[in-house]
């Protein structure tokens, strides 16, 4: 399903959709039954050069979705065992450099038995060929969460922003309160202070949707604790 026809509404078995950019294209699938994760190909339309964001699960899956131009770069958004079960094969499939937030590096290693090859932080940048991707490391769903944002020089920005926030609220954070605050304040502060309106968001699960549309709620989420 590919430009104007793109909703962002994928499910489990249900094939890609795929949003053409004028220099990035977006592939958007979700894989596995039981958790229905969300990964994302993104392929510079100028070199063909591709990044994925989170390796989430069945590789079967995702491997086709690369194809024949490979891969530069897998970016996990954050160690939670969900998002990572399919790096060990994507990464020998393609010998992909593994990027994730610095806190949680220790932990995927530990838990995919692959490499994090290289942290990030905020500010930091990830490049898809002559596009480039963004840092934004937003703590309290995981220590090293991070979100990537790509402004489109012919459009709005693009966010990806893994577990930390979805239509509808923020990451969970396991009823840490602390957590809580502390993540919904990095939401505000770096994402909904700096972006427009019309950024579209693409979360580790579920539909997309617009920073403008979540904007007006923010408080009430920081109000209901969740």
């Amino acid at each position: 399903m590919k430009d104007s026809s793109y909703t962002g509404d994928v499910t489990v078995g249900g094939g890609a959709q795929v949003r053409e950019l004028a220099h990035l294209t977006i592939t958007k699938v979700a894989v596995d039954e039981q958790t229905s994760n969300n990964c994302y190909v993104l392929r510079c339309r100028a070199n063909g050069e591709q990044v994925l964001i989170d390796a989430a699960a069945e590789p079967d899956t995702l491997l086709p979705l690369i194809g024949d131009a490979g891969l530069t770069t897998v970016v996990t958004t954050h160690q939670h065992w969900d998002h990572h079960r399919a790096l060990d094969a994507v990464v020998a499939a393609t010998g992909a450099e593994v990027v994730a937030g610095a806190p949680d590096a220790v932990a995927i290693t530990e838990q995919t038995g692959v490499p994090v090859t290289r942290t990030v932080g905020d500010g930091d940048t990830v490049a898809v060929g002559a596009c480039t991707l963004e840092v934004i490391a937003i703590a309290g769903h995981t220590p090293g969460s991070i979100a990537l944002v790509y402004r489109d020089p012919e459009g709005h920005p693009h966010l990806f922003t893994g577990d930390s926030l979805f239509p509808g609220g923020v990451g969970n954070t396991f009823g840490d309160a602390d957590a809580f605050v502390q993540l919904v304040g990095e939401v505000e502060t770096k994402v909904f202070a700096t972006l427009p309106d019309d950024t579209w968001f693409y979360p580790g699960h579920g539909g997309d949707s617009l920073l403008g549309t979540e904007r007006p709620h923010v408080a009430q989420w920081r109000e209901r604790g969740w």
